[in-house]
């Protein structure tokens, strides 16, 4: 049985969209990152850098001790070697797929967050941070979009690659860019939203959370961490 520490931001759609393909046994522990759950002295001991997502396996590959994990990236790849799904085996098709993995949390997560963060929920304006990720995130969607050109998914047959840049691609209403400008792009979307474990995941997500996360209360859970935080 694997426990899944999860709210609905696109780190924790990741590897909720792999454990709806792979029909593994899960519990969904809901993180209320609006209430400051992931505060929690329990939870931290799961997940130290206060963030969702997070993954507990009572039943590891040769192991009789649980295994936890944070960061979706580390889970996603766990994942994938746990049920060996979604990652070749070969040495260049693994490669592939776990160079684009990186490229998605090195750039895709920070760059885009950064846009939402500017974009749709700083205090003030300012100009020059929106328009440095706006630019980044038309980069990062030029160089996707390319990448798409003569493939179907990112790398190979779908892999862990597609489910962690599909979540953040997921936001582009709120990223102040068009994605008809990206074509590959939006026929790669098109697909990976029409996947039924796809539908599935976001379903559950829509039923977990009901209300909107970002609220003016919530901010000083999400948007106000310091050192202090962590060392409370």
């Amino acid at each position: 049985m694997l426990d899944y520490y999860f709210w609905t931001t696109p780190n924790g759609y990741k590897a909720l969209l792999f454990l709806e393909e792979t029909g593994l046994e899960y519990r969904i522990r809901p993180v209320n990152i609006s209430k400051g759950e992931q505060f929690e002295p329990e939870y931290l001991k799961i997940s130290p850098n206060n963030k969702i997502p997070a993954l507990v396996d009572h039943d590891p590959v040769a192991s009789a001790t649980p295994v936890s994990l944070f960061e979706s990236g580390a889970i996603l790849l766990y994942l994938a070697e746990k049920t060996n799904h979604f990652l070749p085996k070969d040495i260049h098709g693994r490669a592939e797929v776990l160079q684009w993995l990186f490229w998605q949390i090195g750039g895709i997560g920070p760059m885009f967050g950064q846009n939402l963060h500017f974009g749709q929920y700083a205090p003030e304006r300012i100009k020059y941070a929106n328009t440095r990720y706006l630019n980044e995130t038309a980069r990062l969607l030029s160089v996707l979009n390319k990448r798409l050109a003569n493939r179907r998914f990112i790398a190979g047959d779908y892999s862990i690659a597609d489910m962690a840049t599909y979540p953040w691609t997921y936001k582009y209403p709120h990223l102040q860019i068009d994605l008809d400008n990206y074509p590959h792009v939006r026929r790669w979307f098109d697909t990976v939203s029409d996947r039924p474990a796809t539908i599935s995941a976001y379903a559950k997500g829509a039923e977990i959370n009901t209300v909107p996360t970002i609220t003016e209360e919530s901010k000083k859970f999400l948007l106000g961490q310091t050192a202090e935080v962590v060392n409370q």
